[in-house]
């Protein structure tokens, strides 16, 4: 973790890379910058901007850096986040990149689950807590605009929503033209309504409740439909991209032209832009395609020559150029950093992590489960090329399910390191909840469908036991947040089928998941156990409630974080007492910082991971007294 033959993962602002970095001398590491043509280089010049060790040793405050969003388009400043500990809330400040300090009476915006963004140099949209008030979910009710040498009370209310909304967010996007002011108001976690400020008036958008805005691109307003719809005459799908131009959207005019329309097997990940194209990412049965479009009459499309049979993530744009960076990787194929020009299609690969582990040795296949319903569940396994399909294998088997969020290939050298290399076979299973196949594969999970999504992981573990890839005594499971509920779900169900289990910031008490922290906004995920015909099919599933006396649970290891302010630990600790309580032997660890991501710096990471995998080694290999490390 802490190898200077790591990426320097880049983040483009006007003429400058920057970069955040964490290694063994910057245990909570260093934000710096340098030119591109310096980035270009083996050897970069860095220019640190911010040392959070010696921010932290001055305040006496653990910060985890959060991030920084710069003013357009020269960006000499930035809004600075900072997080105690590692929580979602952070503190925000200004920053001035070219003096390399705090600006002295600055804008300062106190520790909340909050947001700012940039009108202008003396004006910004605020997103906090002003004081008055937070939705049931503790995201902000208000978006004010604060002007410079104002207090954060005098601040100008722009917009208010209601206490039982998930949340109320502001945004400010700049283009080469003009700025558009945008605010967001979820009333719950896949629906709302947006609004444009235009001439100091508030617009609402004529739009469906659950579409999404993904970019604002040459004019044109580009939206991602999570329910099929019709609007004047023209029928869009499911999961598809459309535009339309935004000055016809503040009218009404509701003139919708598709970018892409997805099929069956194909959703699209991200979409960004350059300055003359729009970069959209799409899976196609779990791998991803890279494309780039432009609009003249209408979108044209071209394939960006990048590589195949894996996974593409955008890293960053470029506002003045074409120019953009792209990852690359799959289970065997260490990430690679690619320079792309969005114009031309042209991509060269820059640098590549180091493999770590002889992934020769290693073979990728592709599987399908069949779940209770008769649905085909992919999943992907990796073994080494010896192995002897006769039951004996220790197999972890991991994924997550929910928010469509999508489980895709991705080389970890902790993994080939700490398990592969050990004998081990790593599963990664894409099971409805997820959005490996767009808004349907996520949907046909929610609420009352929720016990899909734990069949489907069933059906993974039965199909792996049924091609004697492993055993039920040689197969762990391992999943975090809502992949800790599903671990949760998969012991409590099925103890049958497992012999070890990871339960990493779970929810667990799904009884009162909504009455903790930001519980509240994944209702329209989970659904509302204050409902009782609701709470009727989540107490059929909910582990703390699902727990009983005298079964043969796997001993699980739970790990939570004291700081976690978005799942709260409660949950992890009420299990571990309950089960402690029926005579269960469980293993537990509580990090006291690192937020929901459980850890801060490199070193509790190490620590985290060497736990879980030596915890699995006892488990499955046998190994009680560990050699992993």
């Amino acid at each position: 973790m802490n190898s200077t033959d790591r990426i320097a993962e880049p983040s483009l602002y006007g003429n400058f890379v920057y970069n955040f970095w964490q290694d063994e001398k910057h245990k909570r590491g260093i934000w710096r910058r340098t030119t591109m043509e310096s980035y270009l280089n083996d050897t970069p010049e860095w220019e640190i901007l911010l040392d959070i060790d010696k921010i932290s040793e001055t305040d006496n405050v653990k910060w985890v850096f959060k991030g920084a969003s710069g003013l357009y388009p020269d960006y000499k400043k930035f809004l600075v986040s900072l997080s105690k500990g590692g929580g979602d809330a952070v503190v925000i400040l200004e920053f001035d990149s070219e003096k390399k300090s705090f600006v002295e009476g600055g804008f300062y915006i106190p520790e909340a689950k909050g947001s700012a963004s940039w009108i202008n140099e003396n004006t910004l949209m605020v997103s906090t807590d002003f004081g008055e008030g937070l939705t049931t979910s503790g995201y902000p009710m208000q978006v004010k605009i604060l002007k410079r040498g104002e207090g954060i009370n005098d601040a100008h209310e722009v917009f208010k929503g209601r206490e039982n909304d998930m949340g109320i967010w502001g945004s400010a996007y700049h283009t080469p033209k003009r700025v558009y002011q945008l605010i967001s108001r979820r009333t719950s976690f896949y629906e709302g309504e947006y609004y444009f400020i235009e001439k100091g008036k508030t617009i609402q958008l004529e739009l469906p409740s659950d579409i999404e805005l993904n970019a604002i691109f040459n004019d044109q307003v580009i939206f991602q439909l999570k329910s099929a719809w019709t609007v004047k005459s023209n029928m869009f799908p499911k999961g598809a991209v459309v535009s339309i131009h935004y000055n016809d959207l503040i009218k009404g005019k509701m003139e919708f032209e598709p970018v892409v329309i997805p099929d069956e097997r194909s959703s699209v990940t991200s979409i960004s832009n350059t300055k003359d194209r729009l970069l959209v990412n799409m899976l196609v049965n779990v791998k991803s395609e890279l494309y780039s479009f432009r609009k003249d009459k209408f979108w044209k499309k071209e394939k960006i020559n990048a590589p195949d049979m894996g996974n593409i993530t955008m890293a960053s744009t470029s506002r003045f150029s074409n120019r953009y960076f792209f990852y690359f990787q799959n289970f065997l194929d260490p990430s690679t950093l690619y320079l792309g020009d969005a114009a031309t299609g042209n991509v060269e690969a820059l640098q590549s992590l180091p493999s770590w582990f002889n992934t020769d040795e290693y073979q990728v296949k592709q599987f399908e489960a069949e779940s209770n319903d008769g649905t085909k569940i992919p999943y992907f396994v990796v073994h080494s090329k010896s192995i002897n399909f006769d039951g004996s294998n220790p197999t972890l088997l991991y994924a997550y399910g929910g928010f469509e969020v999508p489980q895709l290939p991705r080389f970890s050298a902790l993994t080939g390191t700490a398990w592969l290399e050990k004998g081990g076979v790593y599963v990664l299973a894409n099971i409805r909840g997820g959005g490996e196949f767009g808004p349907e594969w996520h949907q046909a999970g929610l609420k009352e469908n929720r016990q899909r999504v734990f069949d489907d992981f069933h059906a993974v573990a039965e199909s792996l036991i049924a091609k004697k890839i492993t055993s039920p005594k040689k197969l762990g499971i391992y999943g975090g947040s809502n992949g800790g509920l599903l671990v949760g779900v998969a012991i409590t169900q099925r103890p049958d089928l497992y012999g070890a289990a990871v339960c990493a910031v779970p929810l667990l008490d799904m009884q009162r998941y909504n009455k903790l922290l930001a519980g509240a906004s994944w209702m329209a995920e989970y659904g509302n156990p204050d409902i009782e015909e609701e709470w009727k099919y989540i107490q059929k599933y909910s582990p703390y409630h699902n727990v009983k006396k005298g079964m043969h649970y796997p001993e699980v290891f739970f790990t939570t974080s004291t700081r976690d302010d978005r799942v709260h630990p409660g949950h992890a600790r009420k299990m571990v007492a309950k089960m402690n309580d029926m005579g269960y032997k469980v293993y537990y660890y509580e990090n006291t910082e690192g937020g929901h991501a459980g850890a801060s710096t490199n070193e509790q990471r190490a620590q985290m991971y060497a736990m879980i995998y030596t915890y699995l080694h006892m488990k499955l290999m046998g190994n009680e007294t560990s050699q992993v490390f």
